[in-house]
Order: C-alpha cells, then sequence, then structure tokens
C-alpha cells in the first residue's frame, strides 16, 4: 500500500518547521511510499550553486571561525569556479576522481562544488585512514589527485603519502609518477607549501580564460544522473566499499528539509560522512542557507561557541556529539538561546537524551533522521510536532519520492505489519553501486533496485519506521534472539550513565552472552551488581546483562559512530585475560 509522506512549509522564517503528517488512511502492510506534490530536481550540483549565488549573492555562505573564513555567495562561487578552472588547467578532465582527505576545512567544501561543476569525481577519504586503508582507497578508485593538509592532530597526510610514493620527493609538482598508485598525478596541500606537491593557491591561478570557457561549456554537456561523489563505506566486515552518488541522489536527499535561507546551521559532524556533505554541504545551494563549521574536528565546546557567537539557529548531530555537548560542566555560561531546532542521525538515540536537549540545550524541535551512505543517505526523517513517544522509539516516516518495505531476510517476502524485518529501501536515492565492484553491488541491490540495509526494523500503522537492530549486531543467546538497541536504552535511563553500548561476546554454552559496557558520568561510581539489580525485573531476564565493563571511551568512527566490531574485539580480549588468571 502507498501512503503519504509529509507535507513541510516554512511557517517560520527563522528556522526549520515541519508540519506533521496529514490525515490518512491506516497502512495494512509493511510497505510505504513517500508521495509528494513538488517534483524531483532535475538539476546538476553547479546549477544549483549558480542559482544560489544569483538570488542570495550577498549572503554568508560558509563560515569557519576557527580559520578566520567567512564567504559570501557570490565569493564562494567565484573561488567554486576558479577552482574548477583551475583543475583543468593543471590536467584534470572530466570524469576523473580527486581524493578529499582530511577535515572540516575551507578546502574541503570548495573542492565538493568544485569538483561537481568540473565533472570530476569526488572521493571522499576518510582522515582516519592508515596506510593501507589509504592504498587500498586509491588504487580502488584509480585516484588522479588528493587534497589534503599537511597535517592535523596526529595524523601527518603528507608523510604518508610520501611513503606510498616516495616517488613525490623527485617530482615537479603536478606530475607525480608512481609505481604503487600508477594513477596519481598530483598532491594539493591546503597550508604549508611541500616539495613535489601542489598548494591549492596554485589551482585558483592556474585557470586562464581558455579554461574557464571550457568550464562553461561543459555545463550543458553534465548530466544529473552522472557520478559525482564516491563515499567510502566503513569496511568493518571487510574492505571498504565505495558507495557511488549522482548529483541527482545528493542533490535530491536534501531537498525535502525545506530548510528557510534564514537558517545558520552550526555544522561539527564530519564532511567525510554523507550526512556532513549531503544534509549539510547540498543544503548551501538547494536552500540557501549559511553553513557554520565550528572546528576542523569535533570540539563540543567549539559547538558551543560557534552557536552562541554565530547565533545558529539549527544544529547538526550524532547522538555521542550530543551527550559530548550536553556533558560539558560549563554549559549553562553559553548562550544558546538562538537555537531552534536540529537534526540527529547516525545512530539510535536514547530517549533520556532526547529529553534533556530541550531542557539544556533549548532545542525545542529535534528531529531524528535515518539513512545509510548507500542511500544519498536519508530515507526516514520524523517530525518536530511528533509526540515524544514517537520521536525516541521511531526514525519518523519515509521520506519523500522514496519507498520502504521490511521483509523476511531469509526469504525476501514481505512480513505482516508490525512485526520485524529487514528494511529494504527504493526510489531516487539509491546509489549507483560500489565503485568497480558489481559483485557486492548486486549483494545489496535486487534487480527491481531495492537496496537492502542490513536493519532490522518494523513499521506501524501510521507508516512510522522502528530500527531493532542490526542484523549483523544481533545477539542470539542460546536461541533467544535479543537486540541491543533495547537494552541501551534502558540502560540509558541509570542516573549514573552516559553512555552504553552493548555486545555479544562469545560463549561456549550459549554461543553468545549479553556484555553491557558503559561509560559513568564524571565523578560517578558504580558495580556490575548495582547494574545488574537495576535490570532486573525491568526487561527480561535473558536481556540482563552477563557482563558489564566500565569503560573511559569508545572506539569511534570519524563521523562518531561507535565501531562495535572493535568494541566486542577489545571486550574480548579482556574477558579472555580475566579468565586465564
Amino acid at each position: 500500500m502507498t501512503i503519504y509522506i509529509k507535507s513541510m512549509s516554512l511557517a517560520r522564517t527563522s528556522s526549520l518547521h515541519v508540519e506533521g503528517p496529514p490525515h490518512v488512511p491506516s497502512v495494512t502492510s509493511s510497505c510505504v511510499h513517500g508521495t509528494s506534490s513538488t517534483s524531483l530536481v532535475y538539476s546538476t550540483i553547479g546549477q544549483c550553486l549558480q542559482a544560489a549565488a544569483r538570488r542570495w549573492p550577498d549572503r554568508e555562505a560558509v563560515v569557519f571561525p576557527q580559520e578566520g573564513v567567512r564567504k559570501t555567495f557570490a565569493q564562494f562561487q567565484e573561488d567554486v569556479d576558479k577552482t574548477a578552472a583551475g583543475l583543468f588547467a593543471l590536467g584534470l578532465n572530466r570524469g576523473d576522481r580527486l581524493g578529499v582527505w582530511g577535515p572540516n576545512t575551507y578546502e574541503w567544501i570548495l573542492y565538493q562544488y568544485a569538483t561537481a561543476k568540473a565533472g570530476i569525481i569526488m572521493v571522499s577519504v576518510n582522515p582516519a585512514y592508515q596506510l593501507n586503508e589509504l592504498e587500498y582507497t586509491m588504487r580502488k578508485v584509480k585516484c588522479n589527485a588528493v587534497v589534503c593538509p599537511t597535517r592535523f592532530k596526529t595524523q601527518e597526510f603528507c608523510q604518508m603519502l610520501r611513503e606510498i610514493c616516495p616517488e613525490i620527493n623527485t617530482a615537479a609538482s603536478g606530475r607525480i609518477q608512481s609505481s604503487r598508485l600508477p594513477d596519481l598525478r598530483m598532491v594539493i596541500v591546503t597550508d604549508s607549501r611541500q616539495p613535489g606537491m601542489l598548494h591549492v593557491e596554485d589551482v585558483l591561478q592556474a585557470g586562464e580564460s581558455s579554461h574557464h570557457k571550457q568550464l562553461q561549456d561543459l555545463q550543458s554537456k553534465l548530466s544529473f544522473d552522472d557520478p559525482i561523489n564516491i563515499q567510502f563505506t566503513s569496511g568493518t566486515t571487510g574492505s571498504p566499499k565505495g558507495a557511488t552518488l549522482s548529483h541527482h541522489n545528493i542533490i535530491n536527499n536534501g531537498e525535502p528539509l525545506f530548510l528557510s535561507p534564514s537558517v545558520r546551521l552550526c555544522l561539527p559532524v564530519p564532511l567525510y560522512h554523507c550526512f556532513g556533505s549531503v544534509l549539510g554541504g547540498m543544503c548551501l545551494a538547494t536552500h540557501g542557507i549559511t553553513l557554520v563549521f565550528p572546528s576542523a574536528g569535533f570540539n563540543s565546546r567549539a559547538n558551543l561557541q560557534a552557536i552562541q557567537d554565530e547565533r545558529c539557529n539549527f544544529l547538526y548531530g550524532t547522538p555521542t556529539m550530543f551527550i559530548d555537548m550536553l556533558s560539558q560542566p560549563d554549559l549553562q555560561q553559553f548562550d544558546l538561546s538562538s537555537v531552534e531546532a536540529g537534526i540527529m542521525a547516525g545512530s539510535p538515540c536514547p530517549p533520556e537524551i532526547m529529553r534533556k536537549l530541550k531542557v539544556d540545550l533549548n532545542i525545542q524541535e529535534m528531529t531524528v533522521a535515518y539513512g545509510t551512505t548507500e542511500t544519498s543517505p536519508v530515507t526516514f526523517l520524523g517530525f518536530p510536532s511528533d509526540r515524544e513517544e514517537l520521536k525516541i522509539n521511531t526514525i519518523g516516516c519515509i521520506m519523500d519520492h522514496t519507498e520502504a518495505k521490511v521483509v523476511d531476510p531469509s526469504t525476501e517476502e514481505m512480513v505482516p505489519l508490525g512485526e520485524s524485518g529487514e528494511l529494504l529501501i527504493r526510489g531516487y536515492c539509491v546509489m549507483l553501486g560500489y565503485w568497480d565492484d558489481l559483485k557486492k553491488t548486486s549483494e545489496v541491490i535486487s534487480p527491481s533496485r531495492w537496496y537492502k540495509t542490513g536493519d532490522i526494523a518494523s513499521l506501524n500503522s501510521l507508516g512510522y519506521c522502528r530500527i531493532e537492530g542490526r542484523i549483523k549486531d544481533l545477539i542470539i543467546r542460546g536461541g533467544e534472539n535479543i537486540y541491543p538497541a533495547e537494552i541501551e536504552q534502558f540502560l540509558h535511563t541509570h542516573p549514573k550513565v552516559q553512555d552504553a553500548q552493548v555486545i555479544g561476546v562469545k560463549d561456549e554454552r550459549l554461543g553468545e552472552q549479553v556484555c553491557a559496557c558503559i561509560k559513568l558520568k564524571d565523578g560517578q561510581t558504580s558495580s556490575v551488581e548495582e547494574i545488574r539489580d537495576f535490570c532486573k525485573g525491568q526487561i527480561a531476564h535473558f536481556k540482563i546483562p552477563h557482563y558489564v565493563m566500565f569503560v573511559n571511551s569508545f572506539p569511534l568512527t570519524v563521523s562518531g559512530k561507535i565501531k562495535k566490531n572493535n568494541l566486542r574485539e577489545e571486550i574480548e580480549k579482556k574477558l579472555d585475560m580475566k579468565q586465564k588468571v
């Protein structure tokens, strides 16, 4: 059965306002479709930016307070054109691949738009990648150029590139010939000048009138269906896979948000991640909003400072980011009165955190979003007007122009409404495929273009979706299926718990046992017995953690998600050591 999806309007000019779902017939099967009164956008990224610059030339487009960078739409458009023309002058062409490898800096978003306008495919390279991961991704997509800083925190970007390509040391700038990366021709550095490498200023100055004409002529030849971005998945179960996205994928994914141009969005999530580059970066062109980047890497104090100083009225983040902001000891000293709304995505949010955001961060309209890199990313979104029970227990309703269904993963038959199964997605948002990997693509995209998310979910009679866990995270204890998210949400109600992650660890008798990894609030102490006693009589006995491990931090991806595979490995090693003692 097909149903509605939200009608969004800008009733307020100061923030995002989203109406609730209209009265509709009840959903009767585990299949929903996001209908819409508006058409999809059939434009390229370059065309969208051009339109925004014409409409709002003097409005601030991007602000990087720590870098001292402020650009209006007209200034940003000029930098984009100069950079795109410069890339042509230096020998790159439509269809070539350029990797952007680094934290959130002005150059990241500049090259995102410049490559799109030049028809060059941007590769979002995880800034946490080490030598093996970097070499693998560069070889996989046959990267022709890389943009990166010299270093950031402990990451020595240029040094790592020299280790893989020692030929850089003797190469003329822009003429690298590497045996290990034979397709790499140039490295473009964003900060200090380095031997054998180009500098971003070189690119800005390289374009001549002929290259600007080449850029202008190209715009009518580019197609909105062209691949324009490769985003590598985390690769926790194997080598990273390059999800290939088109202009059409990513422009339309942010479009249904209907953000008002008066929005000043505080954007701490990494641009490397789809959440940052699409829901954040693309909204600049599609909605004319101002993007404020608090810091190059996530810093909760910098977030609060940026909200105060730049009067941000909208905020993005993952649950972990919001937890860190709420944990700042001097939180109440910041003026956060400008904040009105926000979007949370990346992983499920504990109910207690959602409630605290209203009181402590002044976010009255928090919306939860759900998606995957392979779906550009967002496919489900809540409404600020949703009652609290829906906000904390569901991921909202299906997005415009998108279909979803819930199936039995073993038979691929649709399950009855309300029952759990694997969530499948179909629509404009589904990626073109994994770069140069037909086998992996065919494993997740069916012949009828349904994308298999790997998430266990259920739909209710109003079309709201509940995520119950990952198929691969499912704990099977003595034949009982246990979803970690349910236990995690309960543990967050303990007054001493700041964060909790639940994993399954090996057990000879039962196959797996439940282990709760708990990060306590500052100044708090607890014990295994206290946590287990808290659970007794509140959750089923087989869900009560057999093991309780207290931790100071969790292993995180660059986008702020918990690396549960890494956490499981660490905990199992500790448990093995305890058993041997």
